[in-house]
């Protein structure tokens, strides 16, 4: 059974940072891409980072220099560290496998707000 498990979110000041982390299970974790969506309030759900199997990685214009995605194959552990955070980037995160299209954890909430 595949399962995600998100965590590391929270409330935090604009211009703060977070790091959010997702425990993977139930497929070959080192094997798979990994990605990192949101979901702002109201709005789609969108992608925020990209890691590849060898790391390779790959963010949108709205975060980019902003938000790094690392990988801990050792612990089925994808990570993103989240700086200079903005309102914008309020919204629900999880972790996302291309690998298993069809499983989504709970997710993280991030509020950023003063």
């Amino acid at each position: 059974q595949v399962q995600f498990v998100e965590s590391g979110g929270g409330l935090v000041q604009p211009g703060g940072s977070l790091r959010l982390s997702c425990v993977a299970s139930g497929f070959t974790f080192s094997s798979s891409a990994m990605t990192w969506y949101r979901e702002p309030p109201g709005k789609k759900r969108e992608r925020v980072a990209f890691i590849s199997e060898g790391s390779l990685t790959l963010y949108p214009s709205s975060v980019r220099g902003r938000f790094t995605i690392s990988r801990d194959n050792a612990e089925n552990t994808v990570y993103l560290q989240m700086s200079d955070l903005k309102p914008d980037d309020t919204g629900r995160y999880y972790c996302f496998a291309p690998s298993q299209p069809n499983s989504w954890g709970r997710g993280t909430q991030v509020t950023v707000s003063s």
